[in-house]
């Protein structure tokens, strides 16, 4: 039976990536969920952070977060295209929640029209069980030439011709020239749906803008919706963009002269996982060629390709700058770098093309094996069951995660349940499970053992719930944006 319902659209673009448009919808879905009911939608994502929906699929973790302000659960169909980026102009292609294949960007958009499809019965199938879908682009949304093979941005929004709001960045500079130039430059079917801008970012006294706010809307006929000020998120971060911006100095924030080195990995993924350790302690971001100095902590994080940052972390030393931290340092693995830490990784072509042996770091006991192109993605939920100065006074309790990765890890001594592996010292430790230190209990534990480790007092972080966060993030859109004409644009469909 065909569904007739007609759900109302809104679709936020940006002027370029990292101007605001992922928190603009999160935001929108918390304000506008007390009204309807909610879904956000991102027909195509690009991203190595991803999050895993509680049936198993893979989605960009933008949408989850989307979801979970809107107080839904998350599915494939809020992302149904995930491009996770490999190198050497390759992706992994996530369908629907499911790895479909790895494409060049030529042989991507070969398949495009099909790609129209995918995201047509998506969005069907949220209109369905939805009053309102909050849709996001991505980039800039003025790639003119990517408008005959887009459908983020132009294709969206020819899909659903939905009102649309532009996002621009005040501080990157040119916002006014970005917005102006971005609606010049909007096919016209596109543009005349183009109802009211968005300047994210602005330090100082707004009333400064006055002047080119009204010019804008002079030159546009489109009205400027509000202005939001630079502000601290307490949200998990999307995409590379924002590792970059990571600077290796003291974080503002951080409670405890705790240093942790995370090793910024050519092909990192998922380096949220370490953003709660930010508020409790100085967490740097270090690349290769760095200098890794003498850390309480280092975290090898999660990669797109094993073996390839394996090889790039052996050509750069970095391998050996991490080696002689051991037994003076807390060394983690997380996923690929979990499997970086072990004896071998046998590769049967899966990971690098070929089939052959690549010898770990050697920390831990464990082998992986890279047998077929299956990838595991599941939420668990575990037990702690290891021993040693970090877990001892936890041992027992149960932590949450979701695992991401292909490979097999045998070991012979787990950390939770039938997951991961650690030394015998209990201070190098591994897991497959993301989300690790988004669990008080192993945040806590890790900090108690190097703050007496170092011999200074354990000041314990001001923990803010997820909907705290949400909240927060709501009262500042509402306070800067004119939320009556963003309720006239919504209804005005």
């Amino acid at each position: 039976m065909e569904n007739n319902k007609k759900a109302k659209k809104l679709l936020v673009l940006g002027t370029a990536s990292d101007v605001g448009k992922s928190i603009m919808v999160t935001g929108l879905c918390r304000i506008l969920s007390r009204k309807y009911k909610v879904a956000p939608f991102k027909a195509q994502n690009m991203s190595l952070n991803s999050w895993i929906t509680k049936d198993g699929k893979e989605i960009g973790i933008a949408q989850a977060i989307q979801a979970k302000a809107a107080g839904i659960e998350p599915t494939a169909d809020m992302n149904p295209v995930l491009l996770k980026p490999k190198g050497d102009r390759t992706s992994q292609v996530i369908v629907l929640g499911e790895p479909y294949a790895d494409k060049s960007a030529g042989s991507y958009y070969d398949s495009i029209e099909e790609m129209h499809g995918i995201l047509k019965g998506a969005l069907r199938r949220l209109e369905s069980e939805y009053d309102l879908i909050v849709m996001e682009g991505a980039g800039g949304a003025a790639e003119i030439n990517l408008y005959d093979r887009d459908i983020v941005n132009v294709g969206t929004a020819r899909i659903t011709q939905a009102p649309i709001v532009l996002v621009g960045d005040i501080e990157s500079g040119g916002v006014f020239a970005s917005l102006y130039g971005t609606k010049a430059l909007l096919p016209g079917d596109i543009s005349r749906n183009l109802k009211g801008f968005i300047i994210n970012k602005f330090r100082g006294d707004p009333t400064i803008l006055e002047p080119g706010l009204k010019q804008l809307e002079d030159l546009t006929g489109v009205p400027v919706l509000g202005v939001l000020p630079y502000y601290k998120l307490r949200i998990p971060s999307e995409d590379s963009m924002a590792i970059r911006k990571k600077g290796l100095i003291k974080q503002s924030e951080c409670t405890n002269d705790v240093d942790i080195a995370v090793i910024r990995l050519p092909r990192i993924s998922n380096f949220t996982d370490f953003e709660p350790l930010e508020r409790i302690a100085n967490v740097r971001y270090v690349d290769l060629d760095d200098e890794l100095g003498t850390p309480d902590c280092v975290i090898v994080p999660g990669t797109k390709n094993t073996v390839s940052d394996l090889l790039d972390l052996k050509k750069s030393g970095m391998d050996e700058k991490i080696r002689k931290l051991m037994g003076k340092a807390v060394i983690f693995g997380i996923c690929g770098g979990y499997q970086m830490l072990g004896k071998i990784i046998h590769d049967s072509g899966v990971e690098n093309g070929t089939e052959a042996d690549y010898e770990g770091l050697g920390l831990l006991d464990v082998e992986t094996s890279f047998g077929e192109y299956k990838k595991k993605t599941v939420q668990v939920r575990k037990e702690i069951v290891a021993d040693g100065p970090i877990f001892r006074n936890i041992k027992g309790n149960e932590i949450w995660g979701y695992e991401i990765h292909m490979g097999e890890t045998r070991t012979p001594r787990t950390v939770f349940g039938d997951d991961g592996s650690i030394d015998k010292s209990g201070t190098v430790v591994g897991t497959y499970l993301h989300g690790l230190f988004e669990n008080e209990n192993i945040r806590h534990a890790l900090m108690i053992y190097l703050t007496e480790k170092k011999g200074i007092e354990y000041h314990p972080e001001t923990v803010s719930t997820e909907e705290e966060a949400y909240d927060e993030l709501a009262n500042i859109i509402e306070s800067c944006l004119d939320m009556k004409k963003i309720y006239d644009i919504i209804e005005g469909q």
